[in-house]
């Protein structure tokens, strides 16, 4: 598989394919980056060296052509002075410059459709990795989220499960049982005290005669 071949299917693949085939996927999330970014990073040297050829082919092709053009200048100069031969000679090489530059030509056209292929599979995979860095920060937020409510849920079951819940609710239990006791105690107490019913009684009097004041008022 060539270099071009294994960028392209990188760029092809479908994370949320891969997503779905594993159980872990943070493992094969992190694994696609590497490659990609690896396969990146090839890519680039790739770049690099058609872009040189590029260039090299290009300013050949430019020295041919103004090889030529000086030839034709030099050709013409000699048949103005009456020198057909070393006009047709200057020719011969005029042309075959021409050619060679023609020949380069189209080895240009080819580097530079190779290029513009690979910067256009570089800015794709450039944009793959971004989508898969992203999607790895969403993941590992969401992953600590349900670790951490996994976590809370295990901690809530081993504290209802406690033995120490249940003394905490008998501790509750006799101390709810203590003040029952001790407002049965005082109310005993105050039945017992004498002088605190005849308190009550007499404040029980003073309410029913405010009470027939009132009544009396109202009726007037």
């Amino acid at each position: 598989m060539t270099l071009l071949d294994r960028v392209a299917r990188l760029v092809r693949a479908n994370l949320s394919e891969l997503l779905d085939r594993v159980e872990d996927p943070e493992t094969i999330l992190k694994q696609a980056l590497l490659e990609m970014k690896e396969a990146y990073r090839k890519a680039e040297e790739e770049v690099a060296r058609v872009v040189a050829e590029e260039n090299r082919l290009a300013r050949e092709v430019r020295a041919y052509r103004e090889m030529a053009g000086r030839l034709r200048v030099r050709a013409r100069e000699a048949l103005l002075a009456g020198k057909e031969s070393l006009a047709r000679e200057s020719l011969r090489e005029a042309v075959r410059a021409e050619t060679l530059a023609a020949a380069l030509e189209d080895q240009l056209a080819d580097q530079r459709e190779a290029s513009r292929r690979l910067r256009q599979q570089l800015s794709a995979l450039a944009a793959k990795i971004a989508e898969a860095e992203g999607r790895r920060r969403i993941l590992l937020a969401r992953k600590r989220t349900y670790q951490a409510a996994e976590t809370l849920r295990q901690l809530d079951g081993r504290v209802l499960g406690h033995p120490a819940r249940e003394a905490f609710q008998e501790m509750a239990e006799r101390i709810e049982a203590m003040g029952d006791r001790q407002q049965a105690l005082a109310l005993l107490a105050e039945e017992r005290d004498p002088e605190r019913k005849l308190a009550f009684l007499e404040e029980d009097r003073r309410v029913e005669e405010a009470l027939a004041e009132l009544r009396r008022e109202v009726n007037r």
